[in-house]
This record gives C-alpha cells, sequence and structure tokens, in this order.
C-alpha cells in the first residue's frame, strides 16, 4: 500500500539528506565493482560490499545516522541492477543523479514503525522524526518493508504487509470463465460464449497530447542543463520541467486507476481468465525506415495508451489473490485472430477487417469478440481441431507455488552466517529457493 507522506519543512529537509546520501552510496557502490574489476580483474559480490560498510561509515561517519539495513538494501539495488545487466535483462548500470534517484528501503522491521490500521496515520523513522501519511488499504496485516519515495515533489511511504491468505480470499469464490482479447479500438473485448462486451480505450494520452507538448515547447526555450558544458539548468527551465512531468504523471495515475477499476470488475464475477500471450516490447518496437514508420509510432502509442502489459499483469494477480486461475494462450500456435471459434479452421485476416467470416461453417462475429472466444475455448479444451492439453499455456492459480530464485535480506543473511563453512557466497545464493508466501503489497 502506498501512503502520501505530508513532512515539516525541518523533516523534510531530513528526508532530502538522506535521499542524498543513499544516492551518493550506490554510486560510490557503481564506482567500485567497475574499478575492481577494470583494474584487478575482481567481481565484487554484494556480500563483499556490505561487510565493507563498518569501515565505511568510520571514514564518511555522516552515515552513522542512517540505519544499517537501509545502507545494505541501497547496496543490493546496486547488486540487483549488475544481476540484470549479466543476464541481458538491462542496460550498463549507471551513476544516478539526484534527479534520479528516487529514495530508499527499509527491508526488515527496523528502523521504521507504522502507527495506523490501514486508513491514514503516522510513520516514524529513525533519525528522521515522526511523519502525518494519509490512504486507504484494501487489506491490513504486519508491516514488513517500507520504500520512501520522492516522485514530483511529493514524498510516499510504500508499505508491505504481511497479511493472511484467508483474508484475501473471497468467502464464496465466483464461477464465470471468459476470455479477454487486447486491443486498442476496443481495450478489452470480453465473452462467456453466450455474452459479449467492449470496453472502449480510454485515450488519457490522446486527451493530453495537446498540452503536454505545449509544456514540452516552453521547456525547450528554457536553458537547460549540460554537463559536459559545465552548464546548470536554469530556475524557469526546472518550472517548466515540474509542469511537464505534472501532466505525465497526471496521465499515469489516470491509466493505472482505470486499469484496477476494470480488473476488479472483471475479477469480481469470474474466477477463470483466458487471454493472449502478447511480447508488448516486440509489439512496440519502432520502424526504422520505410513508409509505415509514421504508421507504427501512432499504433506503439495507442498500445502504450491502453497499457497491455500492466492490464495483464493487474488481472493475473487480481485472479490469483481470490483463488483463480489465469490462462495466456500461445498466440503463435492458436493464432486467436486467425481461427475460427465454431470449427477451428484457420483463415488469414489482416488488420482491416474487422468481421470475423467464416467460409466453412458461415459463422459471423466481430473480430475481437471471436478471438476472446478461440481463447476461451482452447483454455477451457472445447475449441474444435484443438487438443486439450495446456502444456503449452501459461497457467497460473493460487494453488501453484513455484520455487523462485531471490535474493532476501533475511536470505543474504542466512550466506553471510554460512559463509565460514568454505563455500563460495554467490553459490550460496544460487541455492536458496523460497515459496510464494502470504507477503503482498495491499492496495
Amino acid at each position: 500500500m502506498t501512503f502520501r507522506l505530508y513532512p515539516t519543512k525541518r523533516i523534510e529537509q531530513s528526508l532530502r539528506y538522506h535521499r542524498k546520501l543513499h544516492k551518493e552510496l550506490f554510486n560510490a557502490a557503481v564506482y567500485n565493482r567497475f574499478t575492481q574489476y577494470e583494474k584487478f580483474k575482481h567481481s565484487v559480490t554484494y556480500i563483499e560490499q556490505q561487510n565493507s560498510l563498518p569501515a565505511f561509515k568510520e571514514v564518511w561517519t555522516e552515515y552513522k545516522e542512517i540505519n544499517s539495513q537501509a545502507l545494505q538494501a541501497t547496496l543490493k539495488r546496486v547488486d540487483f541492477a549488475f544481476e540484470r545487466w549479466f543476464k541481458g535483462l538491462g542496460k550498463r548500470p549507471k551513476f544516478k543523479s539526484i534527479r534520479h534517484y528516487s529514495g530508499w528501503t527499509y527491508p526488515a522491521k527496523t528502523g521504521y514503525s507504522v502507527e495506523s490500521n490501514g486508513e491514514n496515520g503516522y510513520l516514524n523513522l529513525s533519525k528522521i522524526g515522526r511523519i502525518q501519511m494519509r490512504g486507504k488499504a484494501k487489506c491490513w496485516g504486519t508491516p514488513t518493508t517500507c520504500t520512501i519515495v520522492y516522485r514530483n515533489g511529493k514524498w510516499y511511504a510504500s508499505i508491505t504487509v504481511d497479511v493472511l491468505d484467508q483474508v484475501l480470499k473471497p468467502q464464496v469464490l465466483p464461477v464465470g470463465a471468459i476470455g479477454i482479447d487486447l486491443g486498442c479500438k476496443s481495450a478489452l473485448s470480453i465473452t462467456d460464449g453466450v455474452s459479449h462486451q467492449h470496453s472502449c480505450a480510454p485515450k488519457f494520452l490522446r486527451n493530453a497530447e495537446r498540452k503536454i507538448k505545449q509544456a514540452s515547447k516552453e521547456k525547450r526555450r528554457k536553458q537547460a542543463p549540460n554537463r559536459k558544458k559545465k552548464v546548470k539548468a536554469s530556475r524557469r527551465w526546472k518550472k517548466a520541467q515540474f509542469k511537464v512531468s505534472k501532466l505525465i504523471r497526471k496521465v499515469a495515475n489516470q491509466r493505472q486507476d482505470w486499469v484496477h477499476q476494470v480488473a476488479a470488475e472483471i475479477v469480481s464475477g469470474n474466477s477463470f481468465v483466458a487471454t493472449e500471450k502478447l511480447e508488448v516490447t516486440k509489439m512496440t518496437r519502432k520502424a526504422n525506415k520505410g513508409k509505415r514508420k509514421k504508421q507504427k509510432a501512432g499504433l506503439n502509442k495507442s498500445i502504450l495508451d491502453v497499457g497491455f502489459g500492466m492490464l495483464r499483469s493487474t488481472i493475473k494477480y487480481k485472479v490469483e489473490q481470490i483463488g483463480g486461475v489465469f490462462v495466456e494462450v500461445p498466440t503463435k500456435k492458436v493464432k486467436p485472430s486467425q481461427t475460427c471459434p465454431k470449427c477451428g479452421r484457420q483463415h488469414k485476416k489482416t488488420l482491416d477487417v474487422r468481421i470475423h467470416e467464416c467460409g466453412v461453417c458461415g459463422y459471423v462475429q466481430d473480430r475481437d469478440i471471436a478471438a476472446a472466444e478461440v481463447m476461451l475455448y482452447w483454455s477451457k479444451g472445447t475449441l474444435p481441431g484443438f487438443g486439450t492439453s495446456l502444456v503449452d499455456a501459461d497457467v497460473a492459480s493460487a494453488t501453484s507455488c513455484p520455487s523462485k530464485k531471490t535474493g532476501s535480506m533475511k536470505q543474504l543473511g542466512r550466506v553471510k552466517c554460512q559463509k565460514s563453512t568454505g563455500s563460495s557466497p554467490k553459490n550460496e545464493l544460487r541455492d536458496v529457493e523460497t515459496h510464494s508466501s502470504g507477503e503482498a503489497n495491499c492496495g
């Protein structure tokens, strides 16, 4: 759950100071890793950097005021960044400026305390003070982690709590089963095999595009920062930048609110949801050249405006939360938009054809609704011409508990205790496995 913080002037200065120190620690850890490898071909691990924190505090005494586990969490951010880079999931870690460093984390129940029952209250931060917060959680439990975030001139606290599974699941599980097709014109095309409905795309970005362009144009007329030429941003540029960020943040908040409302409405009556498995990154890849470059840019904007990835992941976690089943149909094998839901025959159709007309069985239906029917029937094993196996599908449910390799602070603490046995910390980390628990970020 994310709460809005309302610090006093004195406390806000302290928050800014702590944020600056965490940013400098992050950059120092990144520099240490690169330097050690370039000069000595030594790959620095998280355990090494964590063990050097006491000596680091003796030189930089201002870090003695900060909670030690919060410092470890900042070093863990560096470790995650390098792990993603090594696996090809992210870019090379960079040094962060204060503008691009959001905040810090308290990974355990030390360094902070919460005075709240899930609605408003106060947050006590060690060495900082007592801060009023406002917000309401859908469900409440025992706080486990707390992340302080600074965004668009406002402070927030993202608190994770331990909640019992019985609290999250409804007393009576909904019995509905639906298929969902995602699109740009109709954001959602939903069917249960009998009744059909369309949910129009909200187009929040399209509606605010003119204001964003105007604000961006005004910002370009101001003196922008330039590190190479050692030019600082003017005060007018900072004000213009804040205006642009405010407009973009408003669009993001509108989209997020709409996504949660749609997902909650779907889950309220259905416990079985089937949809297509989409790779949004590849779908929004830019066209380098050709006549369709402008058209592709417009299509990308429409896809991102709907928020395919956010919509799919939100529906998925809400379905899993109540104990339902979420199925992602393999589009390359099934081809929902090219397949007839009644006879299973495949007919090639271009994007401009919006009506499905089967030349074999004569079934006529809206193209998106027909695709949703195909996904629903395939996942239930009743689609003609296809088998009943869900081996190729990505099936997720609240009853499945896949083991995942993680690097939580508690597990890293175990590794630190075990390293005296002579085993490599990196190998120990790889062997750590956890199962899904009742920990949830409610909201």
